[in-house]
């Protein structure tokens, strides 16, 4: 009896360990298929011009372009960048990923003004898609002195 009992405890303990390691798995293989969907969905829109409170082709501003993005994959953001700002966990600089948020107080603002998608993390440049007031949906790097010098911080919404 008491074989039987370990035996079944051994094959439950297994069979759970198991079981977490491949749902680990499959949750990352998910959200890196999410993240590359987003991507491609906002890139998508490149060349499409600014229009201020702006969520579609015809025209978007920075937030609307990241709000609209991540609602095609039913993610609900809030429509602002600054509230935007507040979702998610802030991440170091060092640390961001391909589908993380990237935040900016550009033009002397007091509070975040701006946000893009990261589509890219090299060793001392992130790269990210955003709608400029000035070229509409485009990517910009953080080596631009513009974005270097505005940068506030990097927010990470899918684990």
């Amino acid at each position: 009896m008491k074989k039987i009992v370990i035996l079944i405890f051994l094959v439950l303990f297994v069979s759970c360990k198991t079981g977490s390691i491949s749902a680990s798995k499959e949750s990352k293989h998910e959200t890196k298929y999410i993240v590359n969907n987003l991507i491609k969905t906002a890139t998508d829109n490149i060349g499409s011009p600014y229009k201020a409170t702006g969520t579609t082709k015809a025209g978007f501003d920075c937030s609307g372009l990241v709000f609209s993005t991540f609602e095609t994959e039913n993610i609900k953001l809030p429509r602002s960048s600054y509230e935007q700002s507040k979702i998610g966990k802030i991440i170091p600089f060092d640390d961001a990923k391909k589908g993380d948020l990237i935040f900016f107080k550009t033009n002397k603002s007091k509070q975040i003004n701006h946000v893009g998608l990261i589509t890219e993390v090299n060793r001392e440049e992130i790269k990210f898609v955003h709608s400029s007031t000035s070229k509409g949906v485009i990517i910009s790097s953080t080596k631009e002195a513009y974005y270097k010098n505005s940068f506030v911080q990097v927010n990470r919404i899918l684990e």
